[in-house]
């Protein structure tokens, strides 16, 4: 019997309604319609407690046979307000299901102000957020900054449901179906994002979303990373803490709100206020957990040996030494499942007919070639697998109730002949599965494939913690993810950690880095994992990568070459497939022609890229992009997903065609200069372009008034790890009046600055730059606007050192606060 999916049909069946006014036979809502009473709920006074009836008391017979809705209305942290409602509290307080760590400010305090009548409190959480609470009827509005509304809980909003569609005879209360249900209003022109890596419509609205991870690919509803959080462009964010499984209607059954509803008694949620989109981020993983900081090595080129290919050593020399010889910097090879032997996955030992000496193996890969080493794993252990005994003895594998098979370990033949799963909730069994992964460190590993975590049972399965088994199923992920990170970050030190993981959910973003899952490899495919990550990456995650040239089949060639460039201007960049080699000799010649530029365009954006790995990990604001984070009030920007921000400067544009290489995209309002081609897009209220580009091109625009650090002009660097504050090049495009900055990372100091930039504007032909911090002189500046190309004088003195191949002058500069004149303005 396999115990594997949840009961969809009864768990997810949450469309109560028939139409507006009815309910479906069998179902019933009892709705908190009329507050009896609130109150400030502890001595602090920094909470509010309220009851709702749900019905009208007109009498005190009314009271009689009248359900209850209890709401607590919080706030954790500035900017974020917490609404937990229950009907039946000691069921609700009982429940099993993994709450998400929330990181609450303890020395914040909100306030509660009861007006001058006793219908109404209000909460603020800090001086430009609120929640006001009225009686009668019921409902809790929330307010941002100038007393707009951003959305409400309002007429018949909360309730508890009880669905008796799906009882059988004779079934007794406590084994009915129960929901709580919120639904929260929506506006005109009002759009939504986020849910986790979700690869279909950007646009959430006229949705419906389940949390409920699963392995699906890439090209259905079905996702690898549900996270109960939702962005609004209005200017806040909605988190349903909840690991279960939580259904999302976007005005997919009610057109002016968002149904949310939960099984169990009570629903907890947090609305989070901006009012921008990148605070409302900065806040959500401020509460449930910010980014770790990947090494910098991470983000260098990625290959792998693929899945079921046949492979050995000596093929894995070979394809490092073919990138070599072709002049591509490769920084990290990663080996796929059968590094270990069929059906032993996992035993954490390399295949000995394959691997005769894999720690001497290891150690050559690494002096000759310069590149670090990545192992695939998951959480499974096959039943040949030799750990298997000592697992199932130990208790270290989840279990059935002691009804089913006598409470032995669970066992299952999908993906491995008889595995068990391993039951991260026992600390023994975190322990022991870390100890495999140390050995592996020890022979030279740097990184590991946390592949799987998605088919977690759900039914007739106990954990060694007493955890509900349906809401495991997501938290499961989450557990296995963390035991491996801290496993590296305990071995190798902080800021050196880094996965390859495919589940997630809230808190995942904690342990980077994430890719897209099995994706197809077809221009369509290439489209939907840019909406998945761009989905991903407005849902709490700072990083994120994909399969370059698409997993399942054999990629055109035209595919695999288009989706190099859009891979290489990603936060991290692998090129891995199923069944067949991803090399670019595989294609033709242009791929190792198209891979090599796109490779070294990235290593030398690398000071660039890694300030804004930084800010991920400081702010929670994703190194790529979503237009709507960088230009929220642009209608246009708000729901464009086939383009994104590298960082705050660059607009990408992917081609998604062949040899035609036709490609539109929406350029907002300004100047935008090329940085390939040099050529200005002028773009006077937001305009749309349609282009032609070959392989070795793409739009990739700087945003005017912009800083662009990148490596020297004259270096050659094979690795994206090389000392960005000693020799860098400041690409100075289009500078205002107003000016701009940026900052140069350490990059012996992983997380901190060694230098800031200024650069202002002083009069229409002077351009003055301040340099303040450590950095070597002299460095490189071009300065680059929409009307002229060339530079001039710096100090009153020519120097032009060069140009690059647009024909722009590079000017060598030695001092740390200067005056430079284009010669041409």
């Amino acid at each position: 019997m396999e115990h594997y999916s949840i009961d969809r049909h009864v768990d997810s069946d949450t469309r109560f309604s028939r139409g507006m006014w009815e309910l479906k036979n069998g179902v019933g809502i009892n709705w908190a319609l009329e507050g009896l009473k609130s109150q400030t709920k502890c001595a602090a006074n920094d909470e509010i407690y309220s009851v709702a009836a749900t019905r009208r008391i007109n009498s005190r017979g009314d009271t009689l046979n009248c359900p209850t809705i209890s709401t607590n209305i919080s706030s954790p942290r500035e900017g974020i307000i917490g609404i937990e409602s229950y009907h039946h509290v000691s069921t609700y307080k009982k429940s099993k299901v993994p709450s998400f760590t929330k990181f609450e400010d303890k020395d914040f305090k909100a306030k509660v102000v009861s007006e001058d009548t006793e219908d109404f409190q209000t909460l603020h959480s800090g001086d430009e957020f609120r929640a006001v609470v009225s009686a009668k009827p019921y409902t809790i509005e929330f307010k941002g900054r100038d007393e707009k509304s951003l959305t409400k809980l309002g007429y018949k909003s909360i309730g508890s449901v009880r669905d008796s569609r799906f009882d059988k005879p004779g079934a007794t209360a406590d084994k009915a179906t129960n929901y709580m249900t919120a639904q929260l209003h929506v506006s005109v022109g009002e759009k939504l994002f986020g849910l986790g890596e979700r690869f279909g419509p950007f646009v959430k609205n006229g949705q419906r979303v389940e949390t409920w991870n699963e392995d699906g690919g890439t090209s259905s509803e079905w996702t690898y990373k549900s996270i109960p959080f939702y962005l609004s462009n209005r200017g806040y964010g909605v988190f349903v803490d909840s690991s279960s499984n939580v259904v999302f209607e976007l005005q997919s059954e009610r057109t002016t709100r968002v149904n949310i509803t939960v099984q169990g008694e009570g629903i907890r949620f947090y609305i989070i206020h901006g009012p921008d989109p990148k605070t409302v981020l900065s806040r959500y993983t401020e509460l449930t957990g910010k980014p770790a900081l990947p090494p910098a090595w991470t983000f260098g080129l990625w290959l792998t040996t693929s899945f079921t290919t046949n492979y050995d050593i000596d093929t894995v020399s070979s394809f490092i030494q073919g990138m070599k010889d072709r002049d591509i910097p490769l920084t990290t090879f990663h080996f796929d499942c059968f590094w270990m032997k069929g059906f032993q996955w996992c035993d954490f030992e390399f295949d000995p007919e394959y691997f005769p000496d894999a720690k001497k193996s290891i150690a050559d890969l690494k002096s000759k070639f310069d590149v670090k080493v990545c192992v695939w794993i998951n959480s499974y252990i096959a039943q040949e697998s030799k750990l298997f005994a000592e697992a199932d003895e130990k208790g270290y594998l989840i279990r059935y109730v002691p009804e089913i098979n006598d409470g032995a370990a669970y066992q299952t033949d999908l993906w491995q002949a008889g595995m068990g799963i391993v039951d991260f909730t026992n600390p023994d069994a975190c322990k022991w599965y870390q100890e495999k992964l140390e050995r592996l460190i020890d022979l030279g590993v740097d990184s590991f494939k946390t592949d799987f975590g998605e088919r977690i049972p759900c039914k007739d399965v106990r954990y060694h913690n007493g955890a509900d088994p349906v809401g495991m199923h997501n938290y499961y992920t989450l557990l296995y993810n963390k035991v491996v990170f801290e496993v590296l970050e305990r071995k190798l030190g902080k800021n050196q950690a880094c996965l390859f993981a495919r589940s997630a959910t809230v808190g995942g973003q904690q342990y980077p880095v994430h890719w897209g899952g099995d994706c197809e490899s077809s221009f369509e495919a290439m489209a939907e994992s840019l909406r998945g990550g761009l989905s991903l990456c407005l849902s709490g995650f700072g990083f994120w990568s994909h399969d370059i040239g698409g997993f399942e089949g054999d990629p055109d060639p035209a595919v695999y070459k288009r989706w190099c460039a859009f891979g290489l201007l990603s936060s991290h960049s692998r090129l891995h497939g199923s069944d067949s080699y991803r090399v670019p000799w595989n294609f033709d010649d242009e791929a190792s022609v198209v891979l090599r530029k796109f490779t070294k365009l990235k290593i030398s954006l690398m000071p660039y890229l890694y300030k804004f790995a930084i800010d991920a990990h400081k702010t929670g604001v994703p190194v790529m992009r979503a237009p709507l984070l960088e230009y929220p009030n642009d209608p246009n920007a708000v729901v464009a997903d086939t383009q994104y921000f590298l960082g705050d400067s660059l607009l990408v544009a992917p081609v998604f065609t062949g040899d035609d290489g036709n490609v539109s995209y929406y350029v907002p309002k300004g100047d935008w200069y090329g940085f390939l081609d040099g050529q200005v897009r002028n773009s006077p209220s937001g305009e749309w372009f349609e282009e032609v580009h070959d392989y070795k091109s793409l739009p990739l625009l700087v945003k005017p008034n912009s800083i662009i650090v990148t490596a020297g002009p004259f270096s050659n660097h094979k690795s994206p790890v090389y000392e960005w504050n000693k020799e860098f090049m400041l690409n100075i495009y289009d500078i205002s009046d107003v000016g701009t900055m940026t900052q140069i990372p350490d990059p012996n100091k992983n997380g901190e600055f060694a230098c800031t930039v200024f650069a202002t504007k002083i009069s229409e032909h002077e351009i003055e730059i301040k340099i303040d911090g450590n950095f070597n002189k002299p460095y490189y500046v071009k300065l680059l606007d929409s009307s002229d190309k060339d530079l001039g004088v710096v100090n009153g003195q020519a120097k032009c050192s060069g140009r690059d191949e647009l024909g722009n002058c590079i000017v060598e500069v030695v001092g740390d606060h200067v005056i430079i004149k284009s010669l041409f303005n």
